[in-house]
């Protein structure tokens, strides 16, 4: 038996090197197919499938998440931490992370790096091991503010910064201006606790109020509400176990702490299924993806099926040649596959290394200023074993159409058939035409889906968002990271203002909280609005942002009742607010809410103003409560800074002003994130651009494949046909008659798949309709937004331009048919 697959092997060696063009042509198409479909699984492995690498038995591992009296759920407080820590008995342990921006290095020369805030026990939890050094020790587990001045940094930065310097620990780094020491480095795969993120600093969430600035009221304010949290379940707890645990707990506290929990609840999800991270994103971009790639596959292995049924049949004289000398059909079915098999094997090593490039392409279409991402790690061992799984199927695939042709002929017949060309007969042209039926049904399912999305995805961008982000440049500053005041962030605005509306080319300044339609949702404040009653568990938790004066109008806001705010409105005059339309309507009845009274923050804030609904979250958005507060007024040492500047012209053009004027007030304060703000709001559509973008790309392949396997069948059918043709012309037909019959037999095979195609993709509709990640881009009655599922101009179009592609495969080999000399082609054997 080895011997013979031995024998076979050096065969299809030797098969390969003798047909040069065959050989490119199928390894090119199984490449293209194995490359993205690899490249796609590499992304579900590193984000959902093992979204946490460098940790022990992660399958234990399991998200915690409060949710509102609303349902919806939220990240954790450090209160509430404490209390699941300490009285949660089905647990291994608890921690919880806060993702932060920190200053690295002295101001002079001071960079931005992604670290966590995190409990001491963070690495414990986890299971995450130091290569160097050590990790966090139970003696920096504690709740004492500012007490663990210590780091861990990641290998990547340790490589990047020290130069693997194995004398790292124990040195200090600076970390938004304080000296922290570098006990370990941790080790090589772990990036930390959010999947797809890469982070490179760990501090323990004790030092918050040092490095950012912050009261230590913070850590004992259960309405603060920023940490993602995470737990290990102890062995033999079942997920459902912990949950009753947890939400049992959860009650109690929701009585004991009514004044900030009541209604409040929390819950355990696995850790690929939790809303907070790049995973909540791309889970259902990711499936579909892989569907497609389920159908790219499909259409690769019916075109390279194709291929090899075309050699095979073509070889039946040098088959029956070997039968008759004692070679059985086992035997030579055997041969067929393990040439399947060396085309695919070699098609894999193309196809893993095209991987690599393609695999680059989520952290490429991230939007600047997010989180740095690893959703693509290179070839590790689950992607290798999928890459091997996937080579072992389409050999199978491919070689099995042949191979069984093979063993079911009759090849004295074939023979007969033939003629002494050994050419196939009429049953192996009826299988030829089966796979590019198939072929080509699947490229329209493929094509149309991709429309569907592609559509979808410029309605999403064509919405009003209800603000004008264009010739506004975005800056984001973490003064908190310089060692500012509360108080010194709030004059460090101010003079920035000052100094930028002076400028040429400045037309406004404001600055606020939060960006709309960034990567992160808004924060939220419960609210108790006077002489309003909320219903039963009505959830009161509303989105909010903190803005200066002149906010709204920089954004093109209108404001449809009241006032705006102004430099005065700051902490020595009556809190004020300004609510959207949709808060009043909810609220108010629709009645005019200026004058009236709201409670937030412990204090009361009288409404002065009505602004026009626009935007916060999502393009596709339904309208939701929002309202506006003063910067100078409820700014806290926990807010970011977001900075706006709208030009002239181009907000490019406003960065070096910006920089200048900046440096003129502090060297050392660095604005990072400076980008326009049209390109920054490009995360909200994220998991959108996504979709559509590699859509267009399989859709496109797919249509290709489709085309090549149309016009191999042709031009084999065309030589196979040669001498009737020769016959057809020298009894009077026309060049353009036979023009004409090669095109209507292709157009008639490319009919048939259409047909079937147009019902492959009606059932896609339907599972297109019913996908989650498009809560935003998803409308009522399966329909994508602004775009129906089964949109008659999506698949007529689709179906048209596939039969032009198809009409063109065929109309090259058609074309050489109608040239062919009469005289010639009768003597064509």
């Amino acid at each position: 038996m080895m011997t013979s697959l031995l024998q076979d092997l050096q065969h299809a060696l030797r098969m390969m090197r003798r047909n040069p063009g065959f050989t490119a042509v199928t390894v090119l198409t199984l490449a293209l197919g194995i490359a993205t479909s690899t490249a796609v699984f590499g992304w579900v492995d590193a984000i959902l499938l093992h979204p946490l690498p460098g940790v022990q038995q992660p399958d234990r591992l399991v998200a915690l998440e409060t949710t509102t009296p609303g349902g919806e759920f939220v990240t954790n407080s450090y209160p509430d931490y404490i209390d699941f820590r300490d009285r949660l008995k089905l647990l291994d342990g608890i921690a919880v992370t806060r993702p932060a921006a920190f200053s690295v290095g002295q101001q002079d020369h001071a960079e931005r790096v992604w670290g966590e805030l995190v409990s001491g026990n963070f690495f414990a939890v986890l299971g995450a091991k130091a290569e160097l050094g050590r990790t966090f020790l139970p003696a920096e587990y504690g709740d004492k503010p500012g007490a663990f001045p210590v780091t861990v940094i990641s290998d990547k930065f340790w490589r990047s910064h020290f130069g693997a310097d194995p004398q790292i620990v124990g040195k200090t780094i600076r970390v938004n201006q304080h000296a922290l020491t570098i006990v370990g480095v941790a080790a090589t795969e772990f990036h930390g606790s959010v999947p797809g993120a890469a982070f490179d600093v760990w501090v323990p969430y004790m030092m918050q109020p040092m490095l950012n600035g912050v009261g230590e009221w913070m850590l004992r304010d259960r309405k603060d509400r920023n940490m993602v949290g995470f737990a290990r379940l102890k062995q033999g707890v079942t997920l459902e176990q912990a949950r009753q645990e947890l939400a049992a707990l959860a009650d109690r506290m929701a009585v004991l702490d009514a004044d900030t929990n009541a209604g409040m609840g929390a819950t355990f999800l696995p850790i690929a299924k939790a809303h907070f991270g790049p995973q909540s994103l791309l889970l259902a971009p990711l499936r579909l993806l892989m569907g497609v790639c389920v159908v790219v596959l499909l259409i690769v292995c019916a075109n390279v099926a194709n291929l090899l049924l075309t050699r095979a049949t073509a070889r039946y004289k040098e088959f029956s040649t070997r039968m008759a000398l004692g070679a059985g059909r086992a035997r030579l079915a055997q041969q067929v596959l393990m040439e399947s098999f060396v085309l695919a094997a070699v098609a894999a090593l193309v196809g893993i290394m095209a991987a690599q490039g393609i695999g680059r392409a989520l952290v490429l279409l991230m939007p600047k200023g997010q989180l740095a991402m690893v959703a693509y790690q290179g070839v590790n061992g689950h992607v290798l074993l999928f890459a091997v799984l996937l080579c072992l199927l389409i050999a199978l695939l491919t070689g099995l159409v042949p191979a069984l042709h093979l063993e079911r002929a009759d090849l004295n017949e074939r023979l007969n058939e033939s003629g002494r060309s050994g050419m196939t007969g009429a049953r192996s042209h009826r299988m030829h035409s089966v796979l590019v039926a198939v072929e080509v049904s699947l490229a329209l399912m493929a094509l149309i889906g991709a429309g569907l999305f592609a559509r979808s995805f410029a309605a999403l961008r064509e919405i009003n968002p209800g603000f004008n982000p264009n010739h506004v440049l975005l800056s984001q500053f973490y003064l908190s990271t310089n060692g500012y005041s509360l108080e010194q962030r709030k004059q460090f605005c101010i003079r920035l203002k000052e100094k930028l509306e002076s400028a040429p080319g400045v037309k406004n300044i404001a600055y606020s909280d939060g960006v709309p339609l960034g990567f992160e949702p808004s924060w939220w404040e419960d609210l108790t609005v006077e002489g309003y009653v909320p219903g039963p568990s009505e959830n009161m938790k509303i989105f909010r942002n903190v803005i200066s004066p002149g906010y709204l109008s920089l954004l093109h806001i209108p404001l449809l009742d009241g006032r705006d705010f102004t430099e005065q409105d700051d902490e020595n005059t009556n809190p004020v607010m300004i609510v959207n339309q949709t808060f009043v309507k909810r609220f108010f009845g629709g009645r005019n809410p200026v004058g009236r009274r709201i409670q937030g923050w412990g204090e009361w804030f009288t409404v002065v103003g009505v602004a026009q609904d626009s935007k916060y979250h999502y393009p596709g958005e339904a309208p939701l409560p929002y309202f506006y507060v003063p910067f100078r007024q409820v700014y806290r040492a926990d807010m970011q800074l977001a900075y706006y500047v709208r030009t002239v012209g181009d907000p490019n053009n406003g960065l070096a002003l910006v920089r200048q004027k900046v440096g003129e007030i502090d060297p050392n304060v660095t604005a990072f994130d400076a980008v326009p703000l049209t390109e920054y709001i490009g995360a909200s559509l994220y998991p959108q651009k996504i979709a559509a973008s590699m859509l267009t790309v399989l859709g496109a392949l797919a249509v290709i494949l489709a085309a090549v396997g149309l016009y191999s069948v042709m031009s084999y059918s065309v030589v196979q046909r040669t001498h009737e043709i020769g016959i057809r012309m020298a009894l009077g037909a026309r060049p353009k008659d036979v023009l004409r019959l090669i095109v209507r037999q292709g157009l008639t095979l490319v009919s048939i798949g259409i047909l079937a195609g147009f019902g492959l993709a009606l059932a896609m509709a339907r599972s297109l309709a019913a996908l989650s990640f498009a809560s935003s881009a998803m409308g009522t009655g399966g329909k994508l937004l602004g775009v129906s599922a089964t949109d008659p101009l999506i698949y007529l179009g689709a179906a048209f331009f596939l039969a032009g592609i198809a009409a063109l495969a065929a109309y090259i080999p058609a074309r050489r048919a109608a040239s062919v000399e009469p005289m010639e082609a009768l003597r064509y054997e």
